[in-house]
C-alpha cells in the first residue's frame, strides 16, 4: 500500500517502508506448496520471475508429492495463512494476487478475509484448484461451497479448466461424445461460471479437443484465445503457470485480454519445453527455459 494515503494505480511505482520508491512490481501467490517443484507455490514463483515480477507467497498447505502423485497434505493453520498475507502486504506491498489451492473450508474463510484487506483495486486471479494432475483431491468437499460463495465473487478473473468449470456450475461430468459436447457447451459453461460473480472468466482449453481459451467478462462477449497442443511436452503445473502469468501481467498493467493472451502463450511454451526427464510420472512444465539458461 502506498505510504502517502493514496492507493497507487496498478503498475505504478510506490514508496516502500524504507522510503525508497519501489519500481519492482510484486505479485503474491496464495497456494499450496508442491515438494516436487512442479505446481503450486513453486510454479507460481517461477512464472512471476519469468514475467519480471517479484514473487511473494502465503502457503495454504504443505503437500508431500512428486511426479507420480500426492502422498500427504498438511493444511496450514488459517491464522498463519492470514498472517503471511498481512506480513507481505504491510511491508512489501502487492500489485496482483493469484489464489490457488485452498484445501479446507477454514483456510478458504481466512483467504476471503485476506482478500478483503488488500489495497483497493488489487487484481485477484483465482485458479479453482480441486484435483491434482495425478488425480488426488486438493479441496475438501465441505470447502467447495466456501470457494464458490466466498472466493469466486472476490476474483477479478477466474481461470477454471473444463472439469473444474463443470463442478463450479453444478453440472455432471461429460458423457457420450465428449468432443462434440465440449465444443457445444464451452461458451455456455463459461457464462454459467461468470454468473457466480467473478469479474471475468478464462475457461482454459487444455482439457478440450480444441486448445482454445475462452475469455468472457461482464459485457458477455466471448473471446477465443487459440493455442497449440504439445503432446510431447510435460504439463504438470500448467494451470498454475497460466494463472500466475495472468496475475503477473495484470500487475504490469496489461489489459485483461493482453494478460490472458500472454498467459496462454507462456503456459503453452512451458508445456512444450516441459521437463520429461524429471521423475517417473507427469513431468513439470518449464516456464524459465532451463536448457537455454544452461547454454548461456
Amino acid at each position: 500500500m502506498a505510504r502517502g494515503g493514496r492507493e497507487p494505480a496498478v503498475g505504478e511505482a510506490e514508496t516502500g517502508a524504507t522510503g525508497v520508491v519501489r519500481r519492482t512490481l510484486v505479485a503474491l501467490t496464495i497456494a499450496g506448496s508442491d515438494s516436487g517443484g512442479g505446481a503450486g507455490i513453486q510454479a507460481d514463483l517461477k512464472a512471476f520471475a519469468r514475467c519480471g515480477v517479484h514473487g511473494t507467497s502465503a502457503i495454504t498447505a504443505i503437500t508431500a508429492q512428486n511426479t507420480v502423485g500426492v502422498q500427504a497434505i498438511h493444511p496450514a493453520p488459517p491464522e498463519i495463512v492470514l498472517a503471511q498475507v498481512r506480513a507481505v502486504v504491510r511491508d512489501i506491498g502487492v500489485d496482483a494476487v493469484k489464489v490457488g489451492m485452498l484445501g479446507t473450508a477454514a483456510v478458504t474463510h481466512a483467504v476471503a478475509r485476506a482478500l478483503d484487506e488488500l489495497p483497493a483495486g488489487t487484481p485477484v486471479v483465482v485458479d479453482p484448484v480441486m484435483v491434482a494432475e495425478s488425480g488426488a483431491r486438493l479441496l475438501d468437499t465441505d470447502a467447495q461451497d466456501a470457494l464458490v460463495f466466498e472466493i469466486v465473487p472476490r476474483a477479478r478473473v477466474l481461470t477454471p479448466n473444463l472439469p473444474e468449470a463443470r463442478v463450479l456450475a453444478g453440472l455432471p461430468a461429460a458423457g457420450g461424445d465428449v468432443v462434440i459436447r465440449e465444443e457445444d457447451e464451452a461458451r455456455e459453461l463459461a457464462q454459467a461460471v461468470l454468473a457466480l460473480g467473478p469479474g471475468a472468466v478464462v475457461l482454459t482449453g487444455g482439457h478440450r479437443a480444441r486448445v482454445v481459451d475462452l475469455l468472457v467478462d461482464g459485457g458477455g462477449e466471448v473471446v477465443e484465445i487459440p493455442g497449440e497442443r504439445h503432446p510431447d511436452g510435460a504439463a504438470h503445473g500448467s494451470g498454475c503457470t497460466h494463472s500466475a502469468v495472468l496475475a503477473a501481467r495484470l500487475a504490469l498493467g496489461d489489459t485483461l485480454l493482453q494478460a490472458a493472451i500472454a498467459a496462454r502463450r507462456l503456459a503453452g511454451e512451458a508445456v512444450a519445453g516441459g521437463l520429461r526427464d524429471i521423475g517417473a510420472g507427469a513431468g513439470p512444465v518449464d516456464v524459465l527455459g532451463l536448457e537455454r539458461m544452461r547454454e548461456s
